[in-house]
């Protein structure tokens, strides 16, 4: 009798290996691949300078479109204008100086000091204003007692203020002085106290004349006795502080 041979079962496949998940790596490797490829990476959001969506602080040398920069503004006479109106009516451009409170000591300081040297910076051209968050009414009685011979802009909004740099979060203003000529083009950018903002100026007006001034021997001297430089910048710095106290207070 024949023997019957059975067959055998046929293996079942072995099952296939589990997919495993992309790591960071291989997806950063892929994305890098896609832009190698020419491929259109997804556009990431402009920045600037300063790291943040707010436009970046003017700065000396470069440029800015007076179009609409800072916004409207008025005059303590209540007159509307802009920096680039300013800047039209000058003739070679306007210096603007920036103080927390009309009235106050330091600002009182400040605004005195460019009075008395109001001929000498503007002999070339440049035109002066004073820049605060003050009303017209203040600004206007400021003015008339001081006996200032520029005009006081009001910048309730600060957004003059906030376009030149001069913006303190949340609120204030940082005393400093801001100049820029007829093309646009920023001389002047830089915080300070009342004398030193004069003084900013007035190197300002003798480098384009090409002149030492009196400011720079004293400079000069200072670096010779450090004492007094540090006790006039010590002094500066306590009135500015009791002018930020006032404005605050109000």
């Amino acid at each position: 009798m024949p023997v019957e041979l059975r067959k055998r079962k046929a293996p079942a496949p072995a099952p296939e290996p589990p997919t495993k998940k992309p790591s960071k790596t291989s997806k950063v490797a892929s994305k890098v691949k896609e832009t190698v490829k020419g491929k259109a990476a997804k556009p990431a959001k402009s920045t600037i300078a300063n790291g943040s969506s707010k436009p970046a602080k003017p700065i000396v040398g470069a440029t800015i479109t007076l179009d609409g920069f800072g916004g409207e503004i008025e005059t303590n006479d209540g007159d509307k204008t802009t920096l680039k109106a300013l800047i039209d009516e000058s003739k070679s451009g306007v210096v603007i100086f920036t103080y927390p409170k009309a009235s106050t000591p330091g600002c009182t300081n400040q605004a005195c000091l460019f009075r008395d040297s109001y001929e000498p910076l503007t002999k070339g051209g440049l035109a002066i204003y004073g820049l605060s968050t003050d009303s017209p009414k203040a600004n206007t009685t400021f003015k008339t007692k001081q006996n200032l011979p520029y005009s006081l802009l009001c910048d309730p909004s600060a957004t003059l203020i906030d376009a030149i740099g001069f913006k303190k979060a949340p609120k204030g203003t940082t005393r400093g002085v801001f100049a820029v000529d007829k093309t646009g083009k920023v001389l002047l950018a830089e915080p300070g106290g009342p004398a030193a903002t004069v003084d900013a100026v007035k190197k300002l007006v003798a480098e384009s004349d090409g002149v030492t001034t009196k400011e720079e021997t004293a400079d000069e001297k200072s670096e010779e006795n450090p004492a007094e430089e540090t006790k006039a910048t010590n002094g500066e710095a306590a009135q500015e502080k009791k002018d930020e106290d006032e404005e605050e207070a109000e």
